[in-house]
Formats: C-alpha cells, structure tokens, sequence
C-alpha cells in the first residue's frame, strides 16, 4: 500500500506539472498553472520522502526553514525590475542543487556505479556545475556588479570548446573506470569554469536568450539526477523544463534573426558597426509640454516599453498616463518585442504587475502593421529592438533582426535616460529622424510630468 501512494504520489505530481506547464502559454491561466505546479510539487516531495529516508527529518526540516525563510525575504524585497537577476540565481540554486545530488551519488557508490548510472552522474554534474557558475555570472552582469558587454581575448572559443572535450573525455573515461576520482573531480572543476567561460563573452543585450539556455541546462541536470537515484517525477519534471528552455531559446533567437552558436559564440555587442543607413544630424531634443500636446489630440498612442522602463521603474507612471490618455478618447496599445528588457516576458511582467490589461499588449507580428496608421509612438527606454538599421542597413551588426517599426509613426516620442548607445553598442538611426523628439531623464519623472501636462492640455 505504501509502495502503491508514492507511485500515485509521482504520476499526480507529473500530471499537475504538465497541465501546470500548458497553462502558462496564457496570461488568463498563468496564475492557476502556477499553483497546479506548485501542488505537484508538493505532492513530489511527500512522495519523495515517504519512499526512502534519504537524510533525517530533522536536517529535512533545518533545510525547509532555512530555504522558506530566505526565499520569503527575498520574494518579498527584490524589486520587480530585479526579477531577472533573481531568476537568474533560481536557475544557479536549482542547478547547484542537482550537482550536490551527482556528487554525493558519486562519493557513496564510487567504483560500484554501474556504466548506465554513471553516464547519468556524469551529466547530471557537468550541466549542473556549468550551470551555476554561468547563472552566477549572468547575474552580476545584470546587476552591473560586471560589465554588461562582452569580456572576450583572442582564441576564447577554442577555449572553450578546449575545455568541454576534455571535461565530456573524463565523463566518458568515468565510464569505463568508475572508480577514477581525480577524473570525476576534474570534470567537476572543468564545468565550473566552463560556465564562467560562457557567459563572460555574451553581451547583456543577449540576456534574455541566455536565461532561457540555462533554464534548460538546469532541466537537463535535474533529468540527468532522476535518472542518477532512479526517480521518475524528477525525470518528467527535468525534461518539460529542459525541452521548454531549449524550444524558448528557438523561438528567442528567431525573433532575433539569429542562431543559438551566434549567441553563445559570437560576443555580439563587441563591435559598434555602420551607425546608419544615411541618417545624420543631432537628435531633436522636444519639451514636455509639446510631448503632451501631441498624445492628448493622438487618435492612437503605441506604448514601446524596454529595458529602460524596467530600471525606471516606471511601469505604473505608464499605466496612469494610458489611464488619463483613454478617458480623453484616446486607442491606447503596447507594442512587445520577443527580447525586450533582460528575461523572456520581461515587459509582460512588468504591465502585468501594473494590472495593464492584456488585451492591450500586442507582439511585434501583431502591431507592424499599425504603426503607419499611428499618430504617436512613445518609446519608453528601448533601443535596439527600435533600430531601423535592423532592416534598413546591410552592414550593420544586428542586419534582419526583426523589430518593431516605431519609426513608421506619424510621430515617435523617446524617453532615454542619456545619449548613449544601447546595449548592443550600436547608434540608432531612429534618434535623428525628423519625425522622432527625444525625452531626456529618468523615465519615471518625465512620465509624471507628461501626465500633469496632459490632464491640463
């Protein structure tokens, strides 16, 4: 009967992850697919502790308070912004997790591993410790603790690759000779470096792509560490979560225009390219007040948030002046690029927390075609997914990226904090067009201010 609960324990836990998973395709079921994993969840660790006592209660329930009572905090203090930061670390946690499991595996049975097990812990700990490091690096660099661009020297890729033959050579050589401790150790050591070497020559304009990737890594290491202690939840769990990171990276890179080996191996954002595809000049500074007028008498406004409004934290400003815009008649839309701001569905979350309705929020296939009949688009804080060198320019490094085309608008309206170039390095044409009038300073403020004038015009 005990054997029989935990089994049903497993099979419900499984079902619940992949109804959970299904529903987080809609911003409608995202919240109830939430709480079905959660419960799934749930049931996978009561299963998993009635099944075998792998430590005592008492470190089990050490390692719940401990762990509730920082994720608590953390939940509660890390800003909405921090979010991708803060997943980031998610993905190392877990991660770290799964190499702990490989390497108290490894030290308990040793030589007695049989090969099948063995191939198991071998890429349980690879992923798991390249995974951690590149997730710890990836972190800093979205904090700014390091720089966002890439940190590349000569031969980085041979490198690399260097580094990943010898460490899956001495997972394989842990195959046929188990009992070679300084081989497993050395693979250990290998794949910690290894994801530091991965990320540091990835440009933070690339992040989001990134997060996905290790999301994936992290799935594949919990995978391979079911299949280590022959737990089957933990294997249907690491799966939907490594093939989901792996098919997101797809789906990313293509809105990108570009290749997962381009992300991964290319340091794009290292090199600045054309600036322009003819346009020249200075960008035309406007005053708030002519920024109000416009909006105010607009038949339809394009909201283009990016990463800029995540660091203003401006989400909510933006919402009110929709607000003020609507009750004046005005369409109101917002236009998302796939990799806006520095996590996948980054600029969702963000309108999300700010209850902006999601009928408003159209992807980039969605709005292209409105733009030309859009009075005025007000850019919050993107940049590169704005260029028009995307598609107007040959030679510029970010050629056939697809992007939303702000620059079609009767009128574009830019908030920027400064005249700097964007993440990827490269000018933007789009600043000194004769339809675009930029809005230096913090976003938040000026949003502030720009509601003020609207309500007066």
């Amino acid at each position: 009967m005990h054997h029989y609960f935990v089994e049903f324990s497993y099979l419900f836990a499984s079902v619940f992850f992949i109804v959970g998973l299904k529903s987080l395709s809609h911003p409608d079921t995202a919240r109830r697919g939430m709480h079905l994993a959660e419960i799934g969840m749930l049931l996978a660790i009561i299963g998993t502790l009635l099944h075998k006592k792998i430590v005592s209660y008492e470190w089990i329930i050490v390692g719940l308070v401990v762990g509730g009572a920082i994720g608590g905090v953390l939940a509660q203090r890390v800003a909405m912004t921090a979010l991708p930061q803060l997943t980031a670390l998610s993905h190392g946690f877990g991660a770290l997790a799964a190499t702990l499991v490989g390497i108290a595996e490894y030290a308990r049975r040793g030589a007695q591993i049989e090969k099948p097990q063995m191939i198991a812990i071998g890429i349980e700990v690879l992923l798991g410790a390249l995974t951690t490091t590149g997730s710890i690096v990836a972190a800093a660099k979205l904090q700014e603790l390091m720089r966002g661009s890439p940190i590349t020297f000569k031969g980085q890729n041979y490198v690399n690759l260097g580094i990943l033959a010898v460490s899956l050579g001495a997972v394989v050589f842990l195959v046929f000779s188990p009992g070679a401790a300084f081989a497993f150790y050395l693979m250990l050591a290998l794949s910690l470096v290894f994801g530091l070497m991965l990320v540091l020559p990835i440009a933070a304009a690339d992040m989001p792509v990134v997060m996905s990737l290790l999301n994936a890594y992290a799935g594949l290491a919990a995978t391979a560490a079911g299949f280590a202690i022959n737990n089957n939840v933990l294997i249907i769990a690491g799966t939907l979560n490594g093939f989901s990171g792996f098919i997101l990276s797809v789906l990313m890179c293509r809105a990108m225009n570009r290749s997962i080996t381009n992300v991964i191996f290319g340091a794009f954002g290292s090199a600045a390219g054309p600036a322009t595809t003819g346009a020249s000049g200075e960008p035309r500074e406007i005053n708030i007040e002519d920024a109000a007028t416009q909006i105010a008498y607009a038949r339809q406004v394009i909201f283009v948030p990016g990463y800029g409004m995540a660091t203003a934290q401006a989400q909510h400003v933006v919402r009110e002046l929709a607000s003020v815009l609507e009750e004046r008649g005005v369409t109101v839309k917002y236009a998302i690029h796939p990799v806006a701001g520095r996590m996948p569905g980054h600029m969702n979350v963000l309108l999300a927390e700010a209850d902006v309705p999601y009928s408003q929020l159209f992807e980039l296939e969605q709005i292209n075609s409105d733009f030309p009949n859009t009075d005025v688009a007000v850019v919050i804080g993107a940049n590169d997914v704005v260029n028009p060198d995307a598609r107007d320019n040959p030679g510029s490094p970010i050629a056939g990226m697809p992007i939303l085309d702000v620059d079609l608008a009767r009128s574009v309206i830019v908030l920027k904090r400064g005249k700097g170039k964007g993440f990827a390095g490269i000018e933007n044409p789009l600043f000194v067009k004769q339809n675009t009038g930029m809005l230096y300073g913090d976003a938040k403020g000026t949003l502030g201010k720009l509601i003020s004038a609207v309500t007066q015009a």
